[in-house]
């Protein structure tokens, strides 16, 4: 199985892939996102650390359980050969209502098939008042005339 774009990335086939990625989590399909990664890939998200893609769908299930009206955009940071670096905001709310932004980072590493084998990700989470979120968009893909995080300010 291969999920072009392809290493070695482009600027371009970077973006590309970052977008994909984007659009993906923001389906909230665990299984559909778990498909990116290799079979064993390994994860470090903010304190976990995760193996396989059974353990990401399960992590990813816990997740989206838990940050409700996920929201989320993504921007390419650096890439070269096999890696790509993103930086990344998403808006969510728990089931008492009370809405975050969390803003990180991602180091990420492919295969030569286009599957991610590798996925480190930083995270942090800041509290807001309904009234300062900045994504509006119906609950899944970002609309491509939507603000990116640069043009947020963000």
């Amino acid at each position: 199985m291969t999920r072009p774009p392809l290493p070695p990335f482009t600027a371009e086939t970077a973006a590309e892939k970052a977008r994909l990625a984007e659009d993906a989590w923001n389906s909230r399909g665990p299984q559909r996102v778990a498909q990116a990664y290799t079979v064993d890939s390994q994860w470090r998200n903010r304190a976990e650390f995760l193996q396989g893609r059974e353990e990401i769908e399960a992590f990813l299930v816990r997740k989206w359980a838990r940050e409700l009206d996920y929201r989320l955009i993504k921007e390419v940071w650096t890439h070269e050969e096999s890696r790509i670096a993103v930086r990344f905001a998403y808006e969510w709310h728990d089931d008492s209502g009370q809405w975050f932004r969390s803003y990180g980072n991602e180091n990420w590493e492919f295969d030569e098939h286009g599957l991610m084998r590798r996925r480190i990700a930083s995270i942090n989470d800041l509290p807001i008042e309904s009234e300062e979120r900045k994504y509006h968009w119906p609950l899944g893909r970002r609309p491509d005339d939507h603000p990116g995080l640069s043009d947020l300010g963000l």
